[in-house]
């Protein structure tokens, strides 16, 4: 088998093409994922915590020079020489992105496990019993009996 039609039958296999469409549908439902959290949850939990933009939120852990002020934009405070930062804002955007991601996945599982169970149910009705093995045996010899 040449390398060519191997790489066609791997291709083509049902199970490929799932997982194609599943990473396309998986990077779409990413981005719907982040408008939600950046357009709409990010907005109602700095209304509570009262910072409008959570990527600016840092710690100076050391600052030799005394040349970071508050209200330094990040990326500024990062370029400080010998400054540390512990920039902690990405990470509670990531972190919400994430829960929410997972939940959102959790709700599509659960329903779709729902939906298996209905169909399970209405699948398909069980089959009356045949005869037992005792019964055809018995059958099988009465017939050879008539035969001969």
């Amino acid at each position: 088998m040449g390398f060519i039609q191997e790489f066609k039958e791997f291709a083509v296999k049902g199970n490929v093409m799932d997982l194609a469409v599943g990473v396309i549908i998986g990077g779409a439902f990413g981005k719907i994922v982040d408008s939600v959290v950046k357009d709409l949850v990010m907005p109602l939990v700095s209304a509570i915590i009262g910072s409008p933009d959570f990527s600016n939120m840092y710690v100076v852990l050391k600052d030799p020079t005394s040349s970071i002020t508050n209200g330094m934009a990040l990326a500024d405070a990062q370029t400080v020489e010998n400054a540390v930062v512990f920039a902690y804002g990405n990470f509670i955007t990531v972190a919400i992105n994430f829960l929410l991601l997972a939940f959102a996945v959790f709700l599509m599982v659960k329903g779709i496990n729902r939906l298996k169970r209905k169909e399970e149910a209405v699948a398909e009705p069980e089959a009356p019993a045949g005869p037992s093995q005792e019964e055809l045996l018995s059958e099988i010899r009465d017939l050879l009996k008539k035969q001969q």
